[in-house]
């Protein structure tokens, strides 16, 4: 059975291009709109990464990261911020809170993947 990802980006279309480059490499993936769709999708679908945005509405990325972090499941779940926020302060917070990997937007569909298969298989 293939492996699914949580991707999370309140952009549509940054959502369609990541879920055609999972898809097209044999992931299943559940997508959300924003961090606090992003947590309870995590919470009702078993996921084996999550990849989600910095910037976004509701809840942000290392706010999600954190609420991800503070479930027993998602304790040591491979969570990947993908953004366009390339700063090392910021990049500090996201590892600070528990982020796997850092990437920044826009993305290289052959790079996302093979960090992909790097972090999950």
């Amino acid at each position: 059975m293939a492996k699914t990802i949580l991707t999370v980006d309140d952009s549509a279309s940054i959502r369609q291009m990541v879920s055609f480059t999972l898809k097209g490499a044999g992931y299943g993936v559940v997508e959300a709109v924003d961090g606090e769709d992003g947590l309870n999708k995590a919470k009702t679908n078993d996921v084996a990464m999550v990849l989600t945005d910095q910037n976004m509405p509701k809840m942000d990325g290392i706010t999600l990261v954190k609420s991800l972090r503070a479930l027993p499941k998602f304790k040591a779940t491979p969570i990947l911020m993908l953004t366009t926020e390339s700063g090392d302060a910021m990049k500090a917070q996201g590892k600070a809170a528990g982020a796997t990997g850092w990437l920044v937007k826009p993305f290289d569909p052959p790079k996302l993947l093979e960090v992909v298969k790097k972090v999950i298989g």
